[in-house]
């Protein structure tokens, strides 16, 4: 099987919510695009608001915190960017409108903590670097995304926290940046004068790929893509960050997300901590966005330390 776009395209480019979630939109009937909430059991999200007759919907989604922006990257294939776009809906004068185009060539739309701002992935590169690209809000839209960060080493499913640190999928300089084998969840410390990458070694990171992800803005909890076959398959875990800042062993979310072989990633937990997203399919046939309640399967497998 060929290398599915969402990791090619690099080469080419406690529980923690926002006070602004807590706003009533998110428990009125609107909220998540007016989509029933669904229970334990994931469902696909807004399958006929996101799929386009020839593109499908995939990869990092991103509401914004008061609820009413949702962006989200839509394709034609895993395999190339060619026709990637990111596409959004706005809540404005009491309905979503939408989809719209914010900009093609990107994917993993990411907010920064103050909304501020969105981070892309992908983008037009020169081949040699990877890059993550950044867009400022403005009073009637978002700026064409310019180069935030750029690298010769690999970056991907870039994510800041409220710290200041930021996480990434990369090679961090070890081995080639096209073998994925060697790369590793990450923080990333960024100085006027250097940029610091490490490694968060184990029990995040194992022998094999390890890149997808979502970090708690408070940087409390991650929920990672685990136990990657060669071929990417694999299902999603959590993981704690202790007092003493290391992480616990990750555990399965459960039969109810592992429901077999397939391809997992994008992850992302609503700003109001309700709901998790994640993208899921064996191939571009049957791949979909998906979301959970998330909130009580996070209460019951939180430990006590």
């Amino acid at each position: 099987m060929s290398r599915p776009f969402y990791l090619s395209i690099i080469f080419v480019a406690g529980f923690s919510f926002s006070l602004h979630a807590q706003s009533k939109f998110w428990r009125s009937k609107d909220a998540y695009l007016g989509q029933k909430p669904p229970s334990d059991t994931p469902q696909i999200f807004a399958r006929n608001l996101l799929t386009q007759r020839d593109t499908f919907p995939l990869d990092r989604v991103a509401f914004s915190d008061d609820g009413k922006e949702f962006y989200y990257p839509s394709n034609t294939t895993w395999f190339s960017n060619k026709n990637s776009k990111v596409r959004y809906f706005k809540y404005v004068h009491g309905k979503w409108n939408g989809p719209f185009i914010l900009n093609a060539f990107y994917y993993a739309p990411t907010f920064s903590t103050d909304n501020k701002t969105l981070y892309f992935l992908g983008g037009k590169g020169d081949g040699k670097h990877a890059f993550v690209w950044q867009s400022k809000r403005t009073q009637t839209g978002w700026t064409e995304p310019v180069v935030y960060l750029e690298k010769d080493y690999g970056l991907y499913d870039f994510m800041p926290t409220l710290s200041g640190v930021c996480y990434v999928g990369s090679n961090a300089h070890q081995g080639d940046r096209k073998d994925f084998s060697t790369y590793d969840i990450c923080t990333l410390t960024m100085s006027a004068k250097d940029t610091v990458i490490q490694s968060l070694g184990p029990p995040i990171n194992t022998p094999g790929f390890d890149g997808d992800f979502y970090i708690a803005s408070d940087e409390s909890y991650m929920i990672i893509s685990a136990k990657e076959t060669k071929t990417f398959e694999c299902e999603l875990d959590i993981s704690f960050r202790k007092p003493d800042n290391t992480w616990t062993e990750p555990v399965s979310l459960g039969p109810l997300i592992n429901d077999g072989v397939a391809h997992r990633w994008g992850e992302y937990v609503t700003p109001d901590g309700k709901y998790l997203f994640y993208s899921k399919g064996t191939s571009p046939a049957d791949c979909h966005i998906y979301w959970v309640r998330f909130d009580t399967l996070f209460q019951k497998l939180k430990p006590s330390m």
